[in-house]
């Protein structure tokens, strides 16, 4: 697997089928990763090594149940990637659901994702968290 879009669509597809602990191994050793959001919330922040990002994902599910991911758009130009689309999670901490639509900004070099940027509504995240009123 090398091209940019394949990639990617097997990085949502993982995703979308809840396989947590299969997605670190489509990130390379080293990742530029960024979650804004809330330092309250556990799992927003840099990142910068595929290990890093497989523990990410392994503990999603400790933090969050997905009810709803869908991918409306991939457009990739060379090793880049936009994903536009939706999801909806329940905050397992308070019971809370975040529901936001979502562009991702992936890079894929070599076969692996070398960048991970998600851009969501941190706010919703934040409140469903409890982080801020």
């Amino acid at each position: 697997m090398s091209k940019t879009r394949d990639v990617v669509e097997e990085f949502f597809r993982r995703a979308g089928a809840g396989e947590f602990d299969r997605i670190g191994e489509l990130f390379a050793d080293e990742v530029d990763w960024d979650i804004y959001g809330a330092d309250e919330v556990p799992w927003t922040g840099r990142r910068t090594t595929g290990a890093e990002a497989a523990e990410f994902f392994r503990s999603l599910p400790t933090h969050l149940r997905a009810e709803e991911l869908t991918v409306h758009r991939i457009l990739v130009e060379g090793p880049d990637a936009v994903v536009l689309g939706y999801m909806r999670q329940r905050v397992l901490a308070t019971g809370e659901l975040f529901a936001t639509p979502f562009a991702f900004h992936l890079t894929v070099e070599d076969g692996r994702i070398t960048r991970y940027i998600p851009h969501e509504d941190s706010l919703a995240l934040a409140r469903a968290y409890g982080a801020v009123a």
